[in-house]
């Protein structure tokens, strides 16, 4: 499974990537909307994208606009996670095309028991440890 994680705070990227010790994912990161819109194309598509809303060159929002007009891809699944709190913005996120939405901080068992529920208890990245 191929996961791009998307935040300009290099420890918050840690931190999401420790949440994926020991499962079966492919992990890309980037710091900002454009280098993730590039590392997604890059990749040939992925299936799961974190990102923050607030970062600088393309916000997440922007980012996650910018992945549902191109169609050259199956649509990953995605959550954002922000310090955005307003209900608005969760709104506006969830339209644009994000699966959830989470506040930060977070901790790292509620991430993963939001990912159980987007992609399904079952699936390949929880039932398969890495070799």
């Amino acid at each position: 499974m191929k996961v791009l994680i998307v935040d300009d705070s290099r420890f918050v990227r840690k931190v999401i990537r420790k949440c994926f010790d020991g499962l079966d994912v492919n992990l890309r990161e980037a710091a900002d909307g454009k280098d993730a819109l590039e590392n997604f194309r890059s990749m040939g598509g992925c299936d799961l994208i974190l990102t923050d809303w607030n970062m600088p060159v393309m916000d997440g929002l922007e980012f996650v606009q910018e992945l549902a007009r191109d169609s050259g891809f199956p649509a990953p699944k995605i959550v954002m996670i922000t310090t955005e709190n307003e209900q608005f913005k969760i709104v506006q996120a969830i339209e644009a095309g994000c699966d959830d939405y989470m506040m930060k901080p977070f901790q790292p068992d509620e991430l993963l028991n939001r990912l159980r529920n987007i992609l399904g208890p079952d699936h390949e990245m929880f039932s398969k440890a890495r070799a």
